[in-house]
């Protein structure tokens, strides 16, 4: 993994890149040789030499196979003699019963999954003595059930000899094997040599596996046989590569090198032991070693977890735990079913089926279990790249464990036929896996995913947030991430990105952060996501992808309220300038024709009213301070008209803006208040007190009128528009009796002052009280 968090891809094949693969601007992937890309070449050339060389030895050997004896006679074989040559005119060589080989021995594969290992290690030698004079017998003779015996040629087992069992299990090798050869040689460092080690090891059992599973006897099952215990000390070896490798990834624990030499001596202590048992190990005691080891494993993988969050120690949790739980299920059912093998007596009929049982779970536990490591090993580098590939893979995985279980109980328990079993164990998966199917993928996708109406909507308001406040847009991005991704932890990198990416293996997820929504440029830092849902699942290049939607949304929807809000500027500057220009010069004649003062003096107001609208329309902003002036001051012109007399009070922390809307909607709430006190409460004093402390502005507005019991008053469309208008900025209003005669109405705003203006003015408060003023023409 690379330590700069800019050096990564966020393909999900960038780790490709070290081998020569570049990513082309339009997703087009570029080819040139490298070192590495020729050593992949070479590593490939010879695991397919290799393999081919293995399948051309394997059908040139001779091969003794009972089974197809069996059925081309019509009959079972019970037992069998090799001959030499036979003598010229002899079709059927005499038997001699002395050298009739029990055929049952042929029947059993070469692995160590027997319970019992006396029978086992009877099967081995025998094996391993017939294969040796497999190329010196040139005839063989079969023993049927029902008496009868038959003579073959002992021929070569050739290219379609091989089963269909051999090929995928070898294919699936080379691409165990290619895989971890790649991924060591795009980053050659110490964890990656681990996964090497455990990846070719685990490569060569299943080799060994493919090799135990061709039909009939030949050679290389003797060589096979002999090489059993070696092969149990590569499963050990493996299980402690395992331990080691979660001990230093995703990040190296505590103690290491005690676990390690720990986990080492263990194994030689076991390898000792399996060298002095013989040809084939203690099933249980070998079991209880790599149980042991697994469990070693798996408390570091938790060890892991703990240490910090991180989903790819999660991920690597559930695996191993996985693999503990299936090597679990295998001891059981090969126990069970040599239990039941050894006690069928008698020569009826279950005692050939649990032989048969036991001898099938020989060979298909192992297929299993080494099928499930191999498929472990091979997807793991690729889980952190792809979220629907994690998702399959987890599903196949299920359903591949739920299908193998229920497949070893069945013959262990029911005694039956390995076909019928497995027949059994696949309907009854798949009609799991198609009933919890919806519910599966609602789990594995997240319980707190934000579905496509919630992020829409979320990305509208956190749109309308950042129009009005510009200067809180990385506040608020990292709220709308913080809902989308669940992270654990989010800061800020000094990093210049253009574009999202995914780090560190999927463990965190580098979201560029512009100085604001409408910059183009690259941004010179970037929020760190750090282990999406709480750690619970890896950051994909789909994530990197919705991220960079997220952004690009987000861009536009500012850049389209902006757009509404340039055009109703516009609109409202018009129809400023048409007042002014049309009804202002209207109204401007009228007062000069006025016959009498009166008429002057009210068309005079109007024209100021007038003017203190149109001005408002015009301006987008108004500093706060300004607009309380205009305030004061056409309220005070009002109440001398009226002979009233007003108590102002204004008091602000500090100085900010207000949009064309706030400001509207706060004149409009004004005047109607004076309004009423004076038209309905016939008040001859009129208090404002208005006040912006700590982020909320309190308008209260207090008469001593006529005005009583507001709580019995019928709210009509004066009323109801400041309350419209209060609720639209966010506020609350309510009314109450003056405790000197008249109402009070108190309007609170709580989170008016979060958009401070530039040049803010330190915070002023005056009182004044005016008497009305002599009336002039």
């Amino acid at each position: 993994m690379p330590e700069r968090p800019a050096a990564a891809e966020p393909g999900p094949w960038s780790w490709l890149r070290g081998l020569g693969w570049n990513e082309g601007p339009t997703g087009s992937r570029t080819l040139s040789l490298t070192w590495r890309l020729r050593a992949l070449a070479a590593f490939a050339l010879l695991g397919c030499v290799g393999i081919f060389v293995l399948a051309r030895s394997l059908a040139l050997q001779p091969m003794l196979d009972p089974a197809a004896a069996g059925t081309a006679i019509g009959s079972d074989v019970v037992g069998f003699q090799l001959q030499g040559s036979l003598p010229p005119g002899v079709a059927e060589p005499p038997l001699d019963k002395a050298r009739i080989v029990d055929a049952a021995w042929l029947n059993q594969p070469l692995t160590r999954w027997y319970s019992d290992t006396s029978n086992a290690r009877r099967t081995i030698e025998a094996q391993v003595k017939t294969a040796a004079l497999l190329s010196s017998s040139g005839w063989v003779s079969f023993v049927h059930a029902d008496g009868l015996h038959s003579t073959r040629q002992v021929g070569a087992r050739g290219w379609q000899g091989l089963g269909i069992v051999f090929w995928p299990l070898v294919a699936a090798a080379l691409l165990l094997y290619l895989m971890a050869s790649a991924v060591w040689l795009a980053r050659p460092h110490q964890r990656n040599a681990l996964y090497l080690l455990l990846a070719w090891s685990q490569a060569a059992q299943v080799v060994g596996l493919a090799v135990a599973a061709l039909p009939g006897l030949s050679p290389a099952h003797g060589v096979l046989a002999q090489a059993l215990p070696v092969i149990a000390i590569a499963e050990l070896a493996a299980a402690a590569l395992l331990v080691q490798t979660l001990g230093q990834h995703p990040r190296r624990l505590p103690q290491q090198r005690l676990w390690v030499a720990g986990v080492w001596l263990g194994v030689a202590a076991g390898a000792s032991w399996i060298l002095a048992s013989g040809a084939v190990p203690g099933f249980f005691g070998m079991q209880a070693l790599l149980l042991a080891l697994a469990l070693a494993a798996a408390g570091r993988a938790h060890q892991s977890w703990g240490a910090q969050r991180d989903p790819n120690a999660l991920m690597l949790r559930r695996l191993v735990a996985v693999a503990l739980v299936f090597g679990v299920l295998a001891t059981l059912a090969v126990a069970l079913a040599g239990g039941v093998a050894a006690a069928a007596s008698g020569p009826g009929s279950a005692e050939g089926i649990a032989a048969r049982a036991s001898s099938a779970l020989a060979l298909v536990v192992p297929v299993a279990w080494h099928s499930l490591l191999l498929a472990m090993l091979l997807v793991t580098p690729l889980l952190a790249r792809s979220r629907q590939l994690l998702r399959e893979f987890a599903m196949l995985a299920g359903i591949s464990a739920v299908a193998t279980s229920l497949d070893l109980l069945f013959v262990a328990l029911f005694a039956l036929g390995p076909f019928t079993s497995l027949a059994l164990a696949v309907f009854a998966a798949l009609a799991l896996y198609a009933g919890l199917r919806q519910w599966l993928l609602a789990r594995l996708a997240g319980e707190r995913a934000l579905s496509v109406e919630r992020l829409f909507e979320r990305l509208y308001r956190v749109a309308r947030q950042v129009q009005a406040e510009p200067r809180r847009y990385p506040q608020h991005l990292r709220e709308l991430l913080r809902e989308v991704f669940d992270p654990m932890e989010v800061a800020v990198q000094p990093v210049a990105l253009s574009e999202c990416r995914v780090q560190r293996a999927g463990a965190t997820l580098l979201v560029p952060l512009a100085r604001g929504p409408g910059d183009s440029q690259a941004a010179d830092t970037a929020l760190e996501l750090r282990y999406a849902q709480r750690g619970r699942r890896v950051f994909t290049p789909d994530d990197a992808r919705l991220a960079d939607r997220i952004l690009e949304q987000l861009r536009r929807a500012v850049a389209y309220d902006a757009a509404v809000e340039r055009g109703r500027t516009e609109e409202r500057v018009r129809i400023a300038q048409d007042l002014h220009d049309d009804i202002g010069a209207r109204l401007l004649t009228l007062m000069y024709q006025a016959p009498t003062p009166e008429l002057e003096d009210y068309i005079r107001h109007t024209l100021q009213d007038l003017k203190t609208l149109t001005r408002g329309l015009a301006v987008t902003e108004h500093r706060l301070s300004h607009a309380a002036a205009e305030w004061k001051a056409d309220i005070t012109q009002r109440l001398a008209a009226a002979r009233a007399t007003l108590d102002w009070r204004f008091v602000a922390d500090h100085e900010l803006t207000l949009t064309v809307v706030q400001w509207s909607a706060l004149t409009r709430v004004l005047r109607e208040l004076v309004s009423n006190a004076l038209f309905h409460g016939h008040a001859a004093q009129v208090s404002v007190d208005l006040r912006l402390e700590q982020g909320t502005l309190t308008l209260k507005v207090a008469d001593d009128g006529l005005g009583c019991a507001p709580e019995a008053w019928a709210h009509g469309l004066g009323l109801g528009g400041i309350r419209k208008r209060v609720r639209q900025l966010g506020g609350e209003v309510h009314w109450s009796e003056n405790s000197t005669g008249g109402i009070v109405c108190e309007a609170r705003l709580p989170g008016f002052g979060s958009t401070p203006c530039r040049g803010a003015v330190d915070a002023d408060a005056d009182k004044h009280t005016t008497s009305p003023p002599v009336s002039t023409p």
